[in-house]
């Protein structure tokens, strides 16, 4: 069973959501797809097992021996990556049109490292994550590994729970594909509904079941009813209410999971919320 946790943008309480979600499921590997801002980490203490480099693009490469400057290399390419017959590495796609054109054969691609995937034993199980090279492409990639290594490493009878991208880009898709359920954090403002919906469309497209939670619900109950009423009209469970409480702020910054205060109000919900999804995802499959 692979349930991710998503939201239309970012700061909505998604990843405070997932590492409640990890801290009560002990039985469960965790997978932190936000490989570009990776952050779940901070709330468990643990033991890295491995870190491995991932190759995740090509750059091209001119042999400065072979080259006799015709050019004709700067002009094909279309991201302006090739200046005065040297490759500009950040702007270079590795499309490989350079080497179409060039007749002395002295260019070449090389494998790019653009990140690194991290496998760490905490003390609420396995994490799966990884940590994305600054200004590399290529996160769809990364997070289909970091989902990989959860699933080399998971016994059978284990969950996978995973912490999704924010927005509706490429890392997001690469993330929801194959997962069983999802869970959309929404957060009830204006802008918020707007990505919310987006996102919905996206989990329905790749044919996951889709549930509801709406965080600092209290904040517009207006449009907390505006988003229950449309999650009614198209038979999509609204699994829970967060209230706003001060004490998530308590927790983020003493590193824990909030639902590890008995006096949080918004533990207390996420409790519920955990419990109602982990029945209802049992009852459909």
């Amino acid at each position: 069973m692979q349930l991710i946790v998503i939201s239309g943008k970012g700061g909505t309480g998604k990843t405070t959501v997932v590492g409640s979600f990890a801290y009560l499921s002990q039985n469960s590997i965790k997978g932190d797809c936000d490989v570009d801002a990776a952050n779940l980490h901070i709330l468990f203490n643990g033991e890295e097992k491995s870190r491995e480099s991932f190759i995740g693009a090509k750059v091209a490469y001119i042999d400065s021996m072979k080259c006799i400057q015709c050019n004709l290399c700067s002009q094909v390419c279309r991201f302006s990556a090739i200046e005065e017959f040297h490759v500009q590495e950040l702007r270079c796609e590795g499309c490989g049109a350079c080497i179409s054109q060039c007749q002395q054969k002295a260019i070449s691609l090389r494998d790019e490292v653009t990140g690194e995937t991290i496998l760490t034993q905490t003390n609420s199980g396995l994490l799966s994550r990884a940590e994305m090279g600054i200004g590399a492409e290529g996160s769809g990639k990364l997070v289909t590994k970091v989902r990989k290594n959860a699933l080399e490493n998971r016994r059978e009878d284990e969950w996978i729970i995973l912490d999704g991208s924010p927005g509706v880009g490429c890392a997001v898709m690469a993330s929801i594909t194959g997962c069983d359920a999802a869970l959309i954090v929404a957060e009830p403002t204006q802008s918020g509904f707007q990505d919310f919906l987006r996102v919905l469309e996206i989990v329905i497209y790749f044919g996951v079941r889709p549930f509801v939670c709406i965080n600092k619900y209290d904040i517009n109950e207006r449009i907390t009813y505006e988003i229950e009423e449309f999650c009614k009209e198209k038979k999509v469970k609204t699994i829970g209410k967060i209230p706003f409480d001060p004490m998530v702020k308590r927790a983020i910054n003493e590193r824990k999971a909030v639902v590890a205060y008995e006096e949080s109000a918004a533990g207390k919900e996420i409790k519920k919320i955990w419990n109602e999804l982990e029945n209802s995802i049992r009852e459909a499959f």
